[in-house]
């Protein structure tokens, strides 16, 4: 079988190096300094050479942005079989595109990024794949993703940003809001530090990818919910009512279990 990859970021450097060992492997890139990282695979800086090394799965992997018009830019150079893939966070609109294609598909979401996750043990970490994808599609990556030992889900595009503008958007806003409400301390506490550096890790991803996340469809509900929240805890602290906060704190342990 052979792979092509578009994109020698972080993500598509490590999917060549965790898929190289089984397949043949390509990667492109037009920028030759990225493609220096990459070892044990094709290089290409022209996507004419797509059509010479015929893959039969080519997965996107540049950034959110640019998702879509590097299909669009790649599909004359592709044999009628290859099939597409994506890792994209948001889905939103993707499903249609496919469709329009006519090409087969499969679409996963890696729950992991280089910030936070260690890539060479990802056993804590999950993946989701798209139920309207090719089954041929979700078995390889059932396979891939399964002998990396993540834990699989199985959604709909729909749900799919769905549970993104839970998973992401929460915490994502949690931190913004940390970075806002910020001002320099000379003796700052662990917990203090724990945050400082999520919010430095989130702050140090590509602009569009937050915005992207944040403006999904499902996020504002979710940012309703963190208001609501707040309101009750600055509710309970300006009446001073220590048993209320008591019973907001056994609430929320409950939560997180």
């Amino acid at each position: 079988m052979k792979i092509a990859v578009l994109g020698a970021g972080k993500m598509g450097t490590w999917l060549c190096d965790s898929l190289c060992e089984q397949y043949e492997v390509a990667v492109f890139d037009p920028d030759r300094s990225r493609l220096r990282y990459v070892f044990n695979t094709v290089r290409m800086t022209e996507l004419e050479v797509l059509t010479e090394f015929c893959p039969d799965l080519l997965i996107n992997a540049v950034s959110l942005q640019h998702t879509r018009n590097a299909f669009e830019h790649a599909l004359p150079f592709l044999n009628e079989n290859c099939m597409l893939a994506d890792i994209a966070s948001v889905k939103n609109g993707l499903g249609q595109y496919y469709k329009s294609t006519g090409k087969r598909y499969v679409s996963v979401h890696p729950m992991f990024g280089p910030t936070f996750a260690s890539l060479s043990e990802l056993r804590r970490h999950h993946a989701i794949i798209i139920a309207e994808s090719d089954e041929q599609g979700k078995h390889f990556f059932k396979d891939f993703f399964g002998n990396l030992g993540l834990q699989l889900h199985e959604y709909t595009f729909e749900e799919h940003d769905q549970t993104i503008a839970y998973s992401l958007s929460v915490p994502f806003a949690s931190s913004l809001v940390f970075g806002m409400c910020m001002k320099q301390q000379d003796a700052p506490g662990t917990t203090f530090e724990k945050h400082l550096a999520i919010a430095r890790g989130l702050l140090s991803e590509d602009d569009h990818l937050l915005s992207e996340i944040l403006l999904n469809p499902f996020t504002l509900p979710q940012l309703e919910r963190i208001l609501h929240a707040l309101e009750n805890l600055k509710m309970a602290v300006q009446k001073h009512d220590k048993d209320e906060l008591a019973e907001l704190f056994q609430n929320i342990r409950k939560e997180l279990k």
